[in-house]
């Protein structure tokens, strides 16, 4: 599909989709848990943990007996976040074709924001330090009294301070929560796949185009 003389816009979701956070935030979690005494998990377990939040990847990576606790879980929530303050860069960078990508858009003048389900702290972190060469207009990360994606509050946010119509942005992300976050918010869905989920979720999850290369996306605009 393309979405030429369309685009007025392009969000982006961060983890998986502008930046390889996989590593990272398994080994913060893999330490957690070896803290506890709790099972590890390989790092491609994770591709299926994150996307949610951190909360929500915490109840996932969490044996049974101890997701089901308030508590234990909100306990490993809070040393998941202590972990991840201290190991966020150590193997984090911008997936391959990522800043060509980003200079195209710029060059184009698209207005760009991200949109992600990581803690704000965290978000506005990454995308100022691994980021910053190039100018977002909006970034904004989970916060209090903000629902999260999939609910499409945010997005619609984010399209007002643009002044743009939803209707002409794209929204770009890796899962099926992206792509069920632009369908709900009237955007423009492309989902991604070299991030963390496949080609088959995202289709099933409404994504308008798959692309596979981030120079894809400059034909979209």
């Amino acid at each position: 599909m393309q979405y030429a003389e369309k685009c007025a816009a392009v969000i982006f979701d961060l983890d998986g989709t502008l930046l390889d956070t996989l590593e990272d935030l398994a080994d913060s979690m893999n330490a957690v848990l070896a803290n506890s005494r709790f099972p590890q998990h390989p790092v491609d377990a994770y591709r299926y943990f994150v996307g949610e939040g951190m909360a929500m990847l915490v109840r996932r990576a969490l044996p049974g007996e101890a997701a089901a606790s308030e508590v234990v879980e909100a306990e490993h929530l809070a040393a998941m976040k202590e972990e991840y303050t201290r190991r966020w860069a150590d193997k984090t960078r911008p997936y391959a074709g990522v800043p060509e990508m980003l200079d195209g858009l710029v060059s184009r003048n698209i207005p760009l924001a991200v949109l992600s389900n990581k803690p704000e702290e965290f978000t506005a972190t990454m995308v100022e330090q691994l980021l910053g060469r190039w100018s977002f207009r909006e970034v904004c990360g989970m916060r209090p009294g903000v629902p999260a994606k999939p609910d499409p509050t945010a997005a619609l946010a984010i399209a007002t301070c643009l002044k743009v119509e939803p209707a002409v942005c794209l929204y770009v992300g890796d899962t099926a929560t992206d792509m069920k976050t632009a369908v709900a918010a009237g955007m423009l869905a492309v989902g991604v796949t070299w991030g963390f989920r496949d080609r088959d979720e995202l289709l099933a999850s409404g994504a308008g185009t798959v692309v596979d290369e981030p120079a894809e996306l400059l034909d979209l605009v």
